[in-house]
């Protein structure tokens, strides 16, 4: 296994980063839809069209994109895509989106007598069908946010889209709010991100912003989020940062709130 490593100067990863690991012998090339640390859109396309190229398959972990923007699996040439419905307002289960054709060619190790169809060989038995209603609540909600109207697939896209338009601006706004903070460092740069902003401060403990946060009803927790390879090769060890993760946040009020917190408990 390689890996190839993002620009800790930017926070972004190219489509020649990607490439400059593809070998003769790479069969499974893996790149994440969004950074739930940092919030860099990685170029998946691009690399789509490198990885397959170089013969290989492309499996996209959309966990923490599929909250935040309309996602087209096909364009963006993922052999596989996986995702959390919990991260949109469903339940905590596990998707696998993929080619039937391609499905049929992997052999997961499964109980003798479990059904060998597809889906059904990579279940763990029954279906979770209150998982799976519970889904295809989450979706109808979404797509009843729609501004538009249309078929279901199309108004889901349109309330994606919208909320993407929203949750940018809210964030355009937090950051210019930051920058006029002393102190304080913004670890998401990436041009292309999802509203995910991590945070560090000279000389303090980000824990200590969350704690002072809380106390405040502000929820903006520290750690490394399961992204601990991410957190080292930002030289922030593990125990990462403070991450403000927008997708909650209503309105300019909220991120006023935050920003007020962060000034008042820097100032301490």
């Amino acid at each position: 296994m390689r890996w190839a490593p993002f620009d800790p100067a930017t926070g972004e990863l190219t489509i020649d980063d990607v490439a400059e690991v593809l070998t003769d012998r790479t069969a499974l090339v893996a790149v994440t839809g969004a950074s739930n640390l940092i919030g860099t859109r990685p170029p998946v396309a691009g690399i789509a069209e490198r990885v397959h190229a170089a013969g290989a398959l492309l499996a996209v972990d959309g966990v923490h994109l599929t909250a935040h923007a309309p996602v087209d699996v096909g364009a963006l040439g993922a052999d596989l895509y996986t995702c959390s419905p919990y991260k949109f307002l469903g339940p905590h289960c596990g998707v696998l989106a993929a080619a039937p054709a391609l499905l049929e060619t992997l052999r997961p190790g499964k109980l003798l007598p479990s059904s060998d169809d597809v889906p059904e060989r990579f279940e763990l038995g029954t279906l979770p069908y209150e998982l799976m209603a519970g889904t295809t609540a989450a979706i109808d909600f979404l797509a009843d946010l729609s501004p538009t109207g249309g078929t279901r697939r199309e108004r889901l896209v349109a309330a994606m889209t919208a909320l993407e338009e929203y949750e940018d601006g809210l964030r355009e706004h937090l950051e210019a709010e930051l920058a006029a903070l002393p102190g304080v460092r913004l670890w998401s740069r990436a041009a292309h991100r999802t509203p995910t902003l991590l945070l560090t401060f000279d000389g303090r403990d980000a824990a200590d912003a969350y704690r002072f946060l809380a106390g405040r009803g502000v929820n903006a927790p520290a750690g490394s989020f399961y992204a601990i390879e991410a957190s080292r090769w930002l030289d922030l060890g593990d125990t990462g940062g403070l991450r403000v993760g927008l997708a909650p946040y209503t309105d300019a009020d909220d991120v006023d709130r935050l920003v007020t917190g962060l000034r008042e408990w820097l100032a301490t």
